[in-house]
């Protein structure tokens, strides 16, 4: 990325347009001796020079260009190792990015989630559409202003390109052109959603959208569920009214004791299986029955020695889930056990265990993020044969992959959903990176960064944004990323992925 000024001079010099340039307005009446058309206007060669546009010398306009023209800086930054200076501010290059779009709501959130709609799978063209869920954190003192968003994110276009080409492509680029629309359905919530998460139950009727439950664990140690099916139904049907009914939570859950940020369904069980972990170390499962209601375990699963900041169901065992906690250990769990202890549990850092995603595509894979800037992959194969201590301290292990190229704490890691290489990883440095493990380390033309150091191989890119919290992958359009951070959200496509 090109640092550039944040205040550009005001002064900017204008050209003169063709033909604005004052004509000779003297007179001619008198008649002289008569003038060769093709002799020099000049009395000697001293005299000539070269004139611009605008009838000055080419080396006097450049020098005032380069005066008033807002300077860039083309040096590579890094983030957490370069620093801007006064009245700097980072751009992002537009050639870079095949999408990107910026958009803010009135209070910034902590977490959300991106919805499965019914526009189609491995979408590419444009302008897009984003359907997804998100829960606001307002300031201290009006905590009452909160609101779940269900929002639809309308008119994403691809980046403008100089037009080098015909004047007949022009159709083509309007097809893709749009105005971004943002659209949203508030509903009310009284506290900050720490982490909030959606699930979708198919219909037995072909005819009707599946049933849209989202999981919001709050500030105040609840967690609300919200059917927020006829939300996201008026966005496609104008005049629908949302009752107040609607907007009401259809279950609110309150066995923990101390807030938590730890929250996931699962993939595996269609009516709604929940997981939910507080800052205590209490991690429980509720169920959704068969009649409609919820059903939570009385008897938490414990285990952790400090909070429990990610929880993940496995992508493929459907009573198998693995937790991450500030106590530095990653435990695997089966619902089964009666004794309510982990099967696994393996030490993963020195720090705070902050984020954690299973892969869905490569099922043995885990990658984690702490607290001091490093993210690594783990193979759950090998926790299984890793030695057992005497006591009942974690076990240890190798990750098959870590980096520490960010400097501060990991907020949120996410695998790509249908390439096994590739990892979005965002952290407290401002950044949203993304990683392509398929790149070997021995790999003599990977090696090459081109002239910058610390830099890994297995970096494909580096995004800028303001406090980024959390990030997801888009399940259905392929490389398109969506964040959450302190300036608002972000949606984009690099032309690395």
């Amino acid at each position: 990325m090109g640092k550039r000024p944040a205040d550009p001079s005001e002064n900017e010099g204008v050209p003169l347009k063709a033909g604005d340039r004052e004509e000779n307005t003297q007179n001619g009446d008198e008649v002289g001796d008569f003038e060769d058309e093709f002799e020099d206007e000049y009395e000697s060669e001293d005299e000539i020079f070269e004139a611009g546009v605008d009838g000055r010398p080419d080396e006097e306009r450049e020098a005032e260009e380069r005066r008033d023209t807002m300077e860039i800086d083309q040096q590579t930054f890094i983030p957490g190792r370069s620093k801007l200076a006064a009245g700097e501010t980072l751009t992002p290059d537009p050639s870079t990015y095949e999408m990107l779009h910026t958009l803010t709501t009135t209070w910034p959130c902590l977490s959300f989630d991106i919805l499965q709609d019914n526009l189609g799978v491995n979408r590419k063209t444009y302008p897009a559409t984003v359907y997804a869920v998100a829960g606001t954190q307002a300031e201290a003192g009006r905590e009452k202003e909160n609101e779940l968003m269900v929002m639809k994110l309308g008119g994403l276009s691809r980046m403008d390109r100089e037009k080098d080409q015909d004047d007949s492509d022009d159709d083509d680029d309007d097809e893709e052109t749009a105005e971004p629309i943002l659209e949203t359905k508030s509903i009310a919530l009284t506290s900050t959603t720490n982490r909030i998460r959606a699930h979708q139950t198919p219909s037995s009727d072909s005819s009707k959208p599946p049933t849209t439950l989202t999981a919001t664990m709050t500030e105040s140690a609840q967690v609300l569920i919200h059917d927020i099916t006829p939300h996201l139904s008026s966005f496609d049907h104008p005049g629908t009214i949302i009752t107040p009914h609607q907007s009401r939570p259809i279950s609110t859950l309150r066995m923990h004791k101390t807030e938590g940020y730890a929250l996931d369904w699962s993939p595996l069980v269609a009516q709604g299986k929940l997981l939910t972990g507080d800052n205590n170390g209490s991690i429980y499962v509720t169920t959704r029955t068969d009649g409609g209601g919820w059903a939570t375990d009385s008897r938490p699963f414990t285990g952790h020695s400090s909070s429990v900041e990610e929880l993940q169901w496995s992508p493929n065992e459907r009573n198998v889930f693995a937790s991450a906690s500030s106590d530095g250990t990653v435990r695997v769990w089966d619902v089964r056990s009666k004794s309510h202890q982990p099967a696994l549990s393996i030490r993963v850092s020195n720090t705070d265990v902050n984020v954690m995603s299973w892969s869905h595509q490569t099922t043995h894979l885990l990658a984690t993020g702490a607290d001091d800037g490093e993210w690594a992959v783990w193979d759950l194969r090998q926790w299984k044969t890793a030695p057992s201590p005497p006591d009942d301290t974690p076990r240890t292990s190798k990750p098959v992959a870590s980096f520490t190229f960010h400097k501060q704490q990991i907020t949120s890691l996410e695998w790509h959903p249908t390439d096994d290489s590739i990892v979005a990883v965002a952290a407290a440095d401002n950044t949203l990176t993304l990683w392509d493990l398929a790149v070997e380390l021995d790999d003599e033309e990977s090696r090459d960064t081109a002239g910058v150091p610390d830099v890994p191989p297995q970096l494909l890119f580096v995004h800028y944004m303001e406090a980024v919290k959390e990030c997801h992958w888009h399940g259905q359009m392929p490389g398109v990323v969506m964040a959450t951070g302190g300036g608002g959200f972000g949606v984009f496509k690099t032309i690395s992925v």
